[in-house]
């Protein structure tokens, strides 16, 4: 149900993103045409106190435009030292974005900042505008262009983080204004009644920016290890398995408790089903890593699916997780997933072998890429963990986490593969340290998921689903429509989880494939792109087109995603 007493309507503080897109100036019988128009952005909610806790949406981010010359950098929240690429400087060290990577750079990502949290995002009244970058007019908003010409084009990609609860978040406009500002002689010839027609000429993409780099990514085709920690402690409640009391399904499994290897089942098999759905050009196999085997010092690790593209069968051996994992920690000397000899009783006493091989996992995984890898695709391996890694030293050595990690981006062996960690309240640096991209360093937090609460790990997995597809395009349309879109009632609702097959302009907004964004300050992209085509005509001489752009969010506790109506 909603509950309207606790939402933005009726008081709660609101901070204001004011953003624009400027009107046009057609190159017509060498004349240059200057005019103003506005986004205006809502950034929801600061400091709001409600029944669940607080609620505070903090947004920031990167726009660029093309005017001729390859795109440049216009404004950014945070810009520390104003000259529109997004920067911070944090304890003396600053960090930077670049949409262009800088060979002379290591630190050039080519993303929106992933250091940006709720804790160093700064306050909206610090943001910097910027000035037109065709005619060095000091901008009062995110974008005012006072100079747009046909085949313009610009970019805001905004990251959202959802601080302290969960909730749901809607995309919404309002007071759209399409004039036909001054009726110029050209137009007029074309355009008699000076009919306000920029919002129609101009062609807008609206998309989910997974990687949060200011550009649409379209579907590649890739190769995927997904490595899991089949230690103890993702089972057991004598190590810390279980997770809550409630009851969880997977996939016709039902459970009395909540344990991390239900989760991650629940979000393997997820992103089995996103991907099978999206047509991916995927091949994927799993590896899994524990201790060492009772009684010889060999690792209990290996592949429990080998890559494939049947992706029905990587479902099946992600299946039934607990028992497979009890097979490996419980069953008898030598163990393996499939022996069905392990005891799956989250609260089982002795006789279950602990200690966490990560490094031996990867390697496994690495080799699997290598044997049975594509030479066309590009390869990913996902490690999932929630302990200390042995590290490669004392009395039984085997191979350093940061040490496979490192081989496995080098392409040591063959091929260089993206690594993404996820860590499970587990060895957050070295699992930093391991992250990163293909033919990079480690140390990327771009590639790293640092998760408080193991019931994120589903939506962590549906991110990296959506990732190994071409990126989620909410609506492509004229600029008018997109508009049109987000004006009509609630808005857009937008997906904590987009691997789940929910359809944001036609599913209802309390369908059950829509998720709320957990509450984690977890950086999530929505990017809006626009380009005045070079085929435009003369009847959008001096239009001018105005609207106010807001990012909505309530609680999602005592709610049910249906949304209130839409706020003014």
């Amino acid at each position: 149900m909603n509950d309207k007493e606790n939402i933005d309507t009726i008081g709660l503080s609101r901070r204001t993103v004011l953003a624009g897109l400027g009107a046009v100036g057609v190159a017509s019988a060498g004349a240059g045409l200057g005019t103003t128009a506005y986004f205006n952005d809502t950034e929801s909610f600061e400091g709001n106190q409600l029944t669940a806790g607080q609620l505070d949406l903090l947004v920031d981010w990167q726009q660029t435009y093309d005017f001729g010359d390859g795109r440049q950098f216009v404004s950014a929240h945070p810009d520390h030292d104003g000259d529109g690429e997004q920067s911070i400087e944090i304890d003396g060290e600053v960090f930077k974005y670049s949409d262009f990577p800088d060979e002379d750079d290591e630190d050039s990502n080519g993303a929106n900042l992933p250091i940006l949290d709720c804790e160093t995002i700064p306050p909206l009244s610090e943001a910097n505008f910027n000035v037109d970058p065709v005619t060095g007019e000091e901008m009062e908003t995110l974008v005012q262009l006072t100079d747009v010409k046909p085949g313009d084009s610009g970019e805001i990609t905004f990251s959202l983080h959802l601080c302290d609860n969960p909730g749901y978040i809607w995309m919404q406009a309002a007071n759209v204004n399409d004039d036909g500002g001054a009726g110029t002689e050209p137009e007029l010839i074309v355009d008699p009644d000076n009919m306000g027609d920029l919002g129609d000429a101009i062609n807008a993409k609206l998309w989910y920016d997974e990687d949060c780099d200011n550009v649409y990514d379209a579907a590649r085709p890739v190769d995927i290890m997904l490595t899991l920690d089949f230690s103890g402690s993702m089972l057991y409640d004598r190590f810390g398995g279980v997770v809550s009391s409630d009851p969880i399904a997977i996939n016709g499994s039902n459970y009395t408790e909540t344990t991390k290897i239900d989760l991650v089942e629940l979000g393997t098999r997820q992103f089995i089903d996103f991907l099978q759905s999206a047509g991916a050009d995927v091949q994927v196999g799993v590896a899994y890593f524990d201790g060492e085997k009772q009684g010889d010092n060999e690792p209990r690790t290996g592949i429990l699916q080998t890559l494939t593209s049947d992706l029905s069968v990587v479902d099946g051996a992600l299946s039934g997780l607990r028992q497979k994992l009890a097979n490996v920690v419980s069953g008898s000397a030598g163990s393996t997933p499939f022996d069905g000899d392990g005891d799956p009783n989250p609260f089982a006493g002795g006789g279950i072998a602990t200690g966490t091989y990560i490094g031996e996992g990867v390697d496994d995984a690495q080799g699997e890429l290598d044997a049975n890898g594509r030479a066309s695709a590009d390869k990913r391996n996902i490690v999932l963990s929630d302990g200390e890694s042995f590290n490669g030293t004392g009395s039984t050595q085997f191979s350093s986490p940061i040490g496979a990690a490192d081989d496995a981006r080098a392409a040591s062996p063959s091929p260089a593969t993206d690594v993404f960690t996820i860590n499970v309240n587990g060895s957050a640096s070295t699992l930093l340290a391991m992250a990163g991209p293909a033919g990079g360093s480690g140390g990327d937090s771009t590639f790293f998921n640092d998760l408080d609460d193991p019931l994120n790990i589903p939506t962590v997995f549906g991110n990296l689903a959506a990732q190994a597809t071409q990126e989620k395009i909410i609506m492509e349309d004229s600029l008018a429509n997109v508009l049109a879109e987000l004006a009509d009632g609630n808005g857009i609702p937008l997906d904590g989880n987009r691997s789940t097959l929910y359809d944001e302009l036609s599913d209802p907004a309390d369908d059950p494939d829509r998720d709320a964004f957990r509450g984690d300050g977890v950086m999530h992209c929505v990017a809006l792109e626009w380009e005045l085509p070079l085929d435009v005509g003369n009847e959008v001489q001096g239009d001018t087109l105005g609207f106010d752009l807001s990012f909505y969010t309530e609680q999602a506790r005592h709610n049910d995603g249906a949304g209130p109506s839409q706020t003014a």
